[in-house]
């Protein structure tokens, strides 16, 4: 495949990505103030705990799925078919086990579920553990359907993934708002999400059935040893990941709902949800690069991925420093006026929160070579010492000075394991390269981001802006005056003068177009 048919891939996948993110992030919101008035925080806060819950239950997918993707790469690239259906096959096989798995270790935790929740709060929360099973159930079917999912990813066609996903998710909502308005039933409610999820895995797999019809043959052959050993290896480093990830991503409510109580896990939950769904944003983004990537890293040469890498990087500090520039300077201005100002939380809370969302979102670009080159084993162990690190911080922490204790902990632990050892693994066993450059220019980033977010959050105040209205204006005004700054700063380096070209190609090519159409 081609440079240009990568490069079309990818765009078209961001763009699905971005453009559906955005219509769902609206009606979150929608959907979460009437939540909360329906049902209050104390729902609000079962239903943020069990999502994280239930997020730890995943480590039973063992990075299977990142590890079979991994390995598909090169067989798409080559067409390689019945190649593609003996993975795919063993895919099926392990999926169904993990969502057995999933089911039933979901099932016999069950009766200990009230450990997570302060007394005194869950004795005041009907059908508790019928509800925690509900949340099990959906996460479980996901895997029985599933696992076609994957071939249409790894063959740089997320984007149909993607539109169905939407699809689903903005109809379940506008039912889950109507039934919440009538009833009030977080049970209905849940029900709703679950009837949501086999359906679009349902209509997924279909799809998946259309697109590659050999997936129906019965004549499939085995896989060679050495694919077989190569995936065990994966997994077993996917392993170690998923555990890190999972116990430094999921772990930070279960900790606010025993140490402070479930009330504050729905205040946190509300600037989670606007933090999420950006997460999401940059993570479909980059995710619609991986398999375009991976493509890359089988059919050119290193050094021609390697200056591809800087190109995405600069990209990722882009958006990264607008996004957390604009968390920073206006998010209270959102939550205000959406949620009410009880529902705002204190300064120093915001900047951590600020901090671990820009931690995380700057290593993206590393993230994605990592995964598509699939260079797991090798920092295998940074993810368990991370989430040990964590979880010592964090509680101790947490128990003297509370939430901001609770979001330090994986500052720190992120600060002293994956911002630095990532890119080292990348570049010295994928790119057989030093790395000082990457940090360098990770460093100049960091600096850049924290001067903007000063910056701009003052201004903003001293406009003294109020409401939506306000909080449209304010994030414009950040998306403004940081693009200018980059401009200004870094208007001669290569990765600039790249997008600069690059847009200006769009400009033209649209302006061609009308003119066509008007002629």
């Amino acid at each position: 495949m081609g440079e240009q048919s990568r490069t079309k891939n990818s765009i078209i996948n961001a763009i699905t990505a971005i453009a559906g993110q955005g219509i769902s992030l609206v009606i979150s919101f929608i959907t979460r103030i009437v939540f909360i008035q329906q049902l209050g925080n104390v729902y609000l806060g079962v239903n943020s705990l069990f999502t994280n819950i239930v997020g730890l239950l995943s480590l039973a997918e063992l990075g299977i799925g990142t590890s079979i993707n991994y390995s598909l790469y090169k067989p798409l690239a080559e067409r390689n078919i019945p190649k593609i259906k003996s993975l795919m096959n063993l895919y099926r096989k392990v999926y169904y086990i993990i969502g057995i798995t999933i089911l039933l270790i979901g099932i016999a935790i069950t009766p200990f579920i009230d450990f997570f929740i302060k007394t005194s709060e869950s004795n005041s929360i009907p059908q508790l553990h019928f509800i925690f099973i509900l949340f099990v159930i959906n996460s479980a079917v996901s895997y029985f359907y599933s696992f076609k999912r994957a071939l249409i990813i790894s063959d740089q066609k997320r984007y149909i993934a993607t539109i169905y996903r939407y699809i689903f998710f903005i109809i379940m909502n506008v039912v889950q708002i109507i039934i919440l308005l009538l009833s009030s039933d977080f049970v209905l409610y849940l029900i709703l999400a679950l009837i949501s999820t086999i359906g679009e895995n349902l209509c997924v797999s279909r799809k998946a059935d259309q697109m590659y019809p050999y997936l129906k043959e019965k004549n499939i052959e085995s896989l060679d040893q050495s694919d077989v050993q190569e995936i065990k290896k994966n997994t077993i480093a996917l392993l170690f990941h998923k555990i890190g990830s999972s116990v430094v991503n999921s772990t930070d409510n279960i900790l606010i709902s025993k140490i402070i109580g479930i009330v504050a896990v729905g205040v946190y939950s509300n600037y989670q949800l606007i933090t999420n769904a950006l997460n999401i944003v940059i993570a479909q983004l980059f995710m619609a690069l991986t398999a375009s990537i991976g493509n890359l890293g089988v059919t050119e040469k290193v050094d021609k991925s390697e200056k591809v890498l800087y190109k995405v990087f600069f990209l990722n500090f882009w958006i990264v420093c607008i996004i957390s520039t604009s968390i920073y300077s206006t998010v209270d201005l959102l939550i205000k006026a959406w949620f009410g100002t009880n529902m705002i939380l204190n300064e120093t809370i915001l900047i951590c929160i600020v901090i671990n969302f820009y931690l995380y979102q700057i290593r993206r670009t590393v993230m994605t070579y990592r995964d598509a080159y699939g260079l797991f084993w090798y920092d295998r162990y940074k993810a368990l010492i991370e989430a040990i690190i964590n979880l010592i911080i964090s509680i101790t922490l947490g128990l003297k000075i509370g939430l901001a204790g609770i979001l330090i902990g994986t500052i720190i632990s992120t600060m002293l394991t994956s911002i630095w050892i990532e890119p080292y693994i990348l570049f010295k066993y994928g790119f057989k390269q030093q790395a000082k450059k990457y940090f360098l220019n990770l460093l100049l980033y960091t600096c850049f981001t924290a001067v903007e977010c000063i910056m701009c959050r003052f201004i903003i105040k001293l406009m003294g802006l109020s409401g939506f209205l306000g909080f449209l204006i304010g994030v414009a005004i950040c998306i403004l005056l940081v693009s200018i700054s980059i401009a200004f700063w870094f208007y001669q380096t290569e990765e600039f003068k790249y997008f600069k070209n690059m847009i200006t190609k769009i400009i033209l090519f649209f302006k061609n177009e009308s003119e066509k159409n008007n002629a």
